[in-house]
């Protein structure tokens, strides 16, 4: 029979106190737990090694036994491991076999820890296909065949099931519009529908589509996690947006009537003469729609930033050329 550390197995230290143990089971049963990963024996066998190493040091009477044998087992084996370890002198009865099991959780604990989590077929909350022989043989049971339950409390009073979380990404464009998208979690296929203003950030929550109730209780959340991506021309700033505006250097001087393409269509900026690059433009109300006040919307700040022309002519280099002659008296 071979020694179980159910520290390691649950990732925290030895001097590890009761809230660590718990939280440390917590996550990685909700990481592996079958109906997050149906199918997936490698994460059934992560999550039932998991449960068992709680079920083991989560109980402060399991605990103390486990942890005399832990120690007399790393002696013998700093001794030299020779010969058999004596496993006979850690059962808990004579036959090692056929005792009651007691559990660090009730069926109703762990529906309270993990929702809907938990009713998984054929998966038996606590054991499946039971639990190891070391366990076993340490603290009773079946020997392989310890009494499991399924995830949902039979009988138990209703509660609402596991909340869940998707991550989404949107465009900046789907971000002004609104959109959907289609998620899956499970076995359960989605249409969402996020509405437009949400940012980086944003929690989108679908109410009843997460885990299913236990007991006829209702079903948990959905929390769609919004990432927007950058985009190639605006820059986000709350509900604002921000936008660099080339112009030549005729409009620059002269001034004129450029096209902006925004999200909500073209809008056309007059262009004062004589304009600075670096000047900024302000256009009320042509930035990001408010997530919370959908009809008001953000500014759009337009920064002016001068270009040369690529295709002037000879004629017109030589123009400039003598306007800059008739002002010699201010170019240094």
């Amino acid at each position: 029979m071979d020694f179980k550390d159910y520290y390691v197995s649950l990732g925290v230290s030895p001097d590890a106190d009761d809230k660590t143990i718990k939280k440390a089971f917590q996550k990685l049963a909700k990481k592996y737990h079958p109906d997050v990963n149906p199918g997936d024996k490698a994460a059934e066998a992560k999550f039932k090694e998991a449960t068992e190493a709680y079920q083991a040091i989560g109980d402060p009477e399991k605990r103390r036994k486990y942890d005399e044998l832990r120690q007399d087992y790393q002696q013998w084996q700093t001794r030299g491991g020779r010969g058999d370890y004596n496993w006979e002198r850690w059962q808990s009865n004579p036959e090692g076999r056929g005792g009651q099991q007691t559990y660090t959780m009730s069926p109703e604990d762990f529906a309270e820890m993990f929702g809907g989590m938990g009713n998984s077929g054929g998966f038996n909350g606590f054991g499946g296909d039971g639990y190891s022989d070391f366990f076993s043989n340490l603290f009773g049971g079946g020997g392989g065949q310890g009494r499991g339950f399924s995830g949902g409390p039979a009988g138990g009073r209703a509660r609402t099931g596991q909340d869940l979380e998707v991550e989404v990404q949107l465009t900046l464009e789907e971000a002004y519009h609104g959109t959907t998208r289609v998620v899956r979690t499970g076995e359960k296929q989605i249409e969402a529908k996020i509405p437009k203003g949400v940012r980086t950030g944003s929690k989108v929550r679908l109410a009843g589509q997460g885990g299913p109730g236990i007991a006829g209780g209702p079903g948990g959340n959905l929390y769609l996690n919004i990432t927007v991506s950058p985009h190639t021309r605006f820059a986000r700033d709350g509900d604002n947006l921000k936008v660099d505006l080339p112009v030549d250097f005729y409009k620059a001087v002269l001034g004129g009537d450029v096209s902006i393409r925004t999200f909500g269509g073209e809008v056309r900026l007059k262009i004062p003469t004589l304009s600075q690059s670096g000047k900024k433009f302000r256009l009320k109300g042509k930035g990001m729609p408010n997530l919370e006040h959908p009809n008001q919307y953000g500014d759009l700040f337009a920064e002016l930033s001068i270009v040369l022309p690529e295709d002037m002519s000879p004629q017109e280099v030589t123009a400039l050329r003598d306007l800059v002659d008739k002002r010699k008296d201010v170019i240094k």
